[in-house]
């Protein structure tokens, strides 16, 4: 079998074209321009090379599928997970899980409870999440992505973010046993 990278024109052209020096040397042109080909080819594929996308792919995958939460100045492997995941969340769009996905995507963990989960009012729901990381501008970006991800019938009520940490607690007291004397100066 013959391996296209490695092979060239003139290999495969008959032996009275390859005398012709006008033919040979466009055949050597041409190989190099060849090589450049398929070694593009190689990186067409973005399905299969999802983990591994440059800068500029990704913000342009996220054009092309139309990754509505998309940042460019997200973390580059925080942009890739959104464009890998771009296609199933818009088949998911609106159900409890693409949501999920995205909270992790965004805050690194939390879930959804809905709004029976918790005894909210109907049609609500939750998000509580344990990212330290959580600030107002995470937060403001998070609410834009969740617009494109939540159903209209389904309300944001809150978002809780609950730290916790573990602490040494000390505690003392004291007994007093004793008689009470009162003193009294005579005069």
């Amino acid at each position: 079998m013959i391996n296209l990278a490695n092979a060239s024109l003139l290999d495969i052209l008959p032996p009275n074209l390859t005398e012709d020096p006008t033919i040979a040397a466009a055949a050597k042109a041409l190989d190099a321009q060849r090589q450049n080909v398929l070694a593009a080819i190689d990186r067409l594929p973005y399905f299969s090379r999802l983990g591994e996308l440059t800068d500029e792919e990704a913000n342009e995958l996220a054009w092309q599928w139309h990754v509505d939460f998309y940042d460019p100045d997200l973390p580059l492997e925080q942009r890739r997970s959104l464009v890998k995941n771009a296609y199933a969340w818009h088949k998911r769009k609106g159900t409890k899980s693409a949501i999920e996905e995205l909270i992790r995507t965004i805050f690194g963990d939390g879930q959804v409870q809905e709004w029976f989960e918790y005894g909210g009012n109907p049609g609500n729901y939750r998000i509580l999440t344990t990212n330290t990381d959580t600030t107002s501008t995470n937060a403001a970006q998070f609410l834009d992505a969740l617009s494109t991800v939540t159903r209209a019938s389904a309300h944001l009520e809150e978002i809780q973010a609950t730290v916790s940490d573990e602490m040494s607690l000390y505690y003392a007291g004291f007994a007093h046993i004793g008689d009470f004397i009162t003193l009294k100066q005579v005069t």
